[in-house]
């Protein structure tokens, strides 16, 4: 018995260790806190590595922000360069048009300047050349030119009565188109849409013509031949021909 007690509370008696008893709510407590310092000091070391690498979100916002203001002003500034730009476009094509009717006018004025001249050169030699104021009727500036379409072609002449005109002039006119298609020269009257098929006239002093006229693609007009009729006279008082002006 004393060897029993000796083992248990002797010198080679095993030792015992006294701790204090924490309670559970505590040990939570401290595993929490460390998880929230564990996940706090993951977070700022992301953060910071963000940061560091560049991918700040704050930045990356403000620079997302200013490309899209930057965006819209650039959408505006194109949309007001567009409608100027079709501005100056419309601008340009009504200059486009005004610009050919001024042509288009001028050429007219030119055109009518240079018949202007050429009948007063013929009223100017025929009052000048002996001889002619004994014939009645002349036929002046007789012109044959191509139209602007194809196939068309346009002449023009100029009727003038001298001597004393007590009388107005009566009479027609009688127009022949020399051509040539399919190797073939031939003539062909151009009528009009009086009952006798011939151009009349009547006038005291001068009577200008000008008409168009119309033929097949494959023709080629060379030349054209004019009569002057006096009413009651079965002969022509006047023939004259003319050549396609080129």
């Amino acid at each position: 018995m004393m060897k029993s007690l000796k083992r248990k509370f002797g010198i080679s008696a095993s030792r015992v260790a006294v701790r204090p008893q924490i309670p559970a709510y505590v040990r939570w407590l401290a595993i929490t806190v460390l998880v929230a310092l564990a996940m706090v000091l993951s977070w700022s070391m992301y953060d910071a590595g963000r940061k560091f690498a560049g991918f700040d979100k704050n930045e990356i916002s403000y620079e997302l922000e200013r490309l899209s203001q930057l965006n819209t002003r650039l959408q505006r500034d194109n949309d007001e360069l567009r409608m100027k730009v079709a501005s100056v476009d419309r601008q340009l094509q009504m200059d486009h048009v005004v610009r050919e009717d001024i042509t288009k006018q001028v050429k007219a004025l030119e055109t009518e300047n240079i018949r202007l001249k050429e009948d007063l050169a013929f009223f100017q030699n025929l009052g000048s050349v002996p001889g002619k104021t004994e014939q009645r009727v002349s036929i002046g500036r007789l012109k044959l030119e191509r139209g602007q379409l194809p196939g068309e072609y346009h002449y023009s002449l100029l009727l003038v009565q001298g001597g004393q005109r007590q009388k107005d002039f009566q009479g027609s006119l009688e127009f022949t188109i020399n051509f040539q298609q399919n190797e073939k020269k031939l003539t062909m009257p151009l009528a009009s849409e009086s009952p006798s098929k011939l151009f009349d006239v009547r006038f005291k002093f001068y009577q200008r013509v000008e008409r168009s006229f119309r033929m097949p693609s494959d023709a080629t007009v060379e030349s054209m031949q004019v009569k002057v009729f006096e009413n009651g006279i079965a002969q022509a008082r006047l023939m004259q021909t003319v050549n396609l002006s080129l």
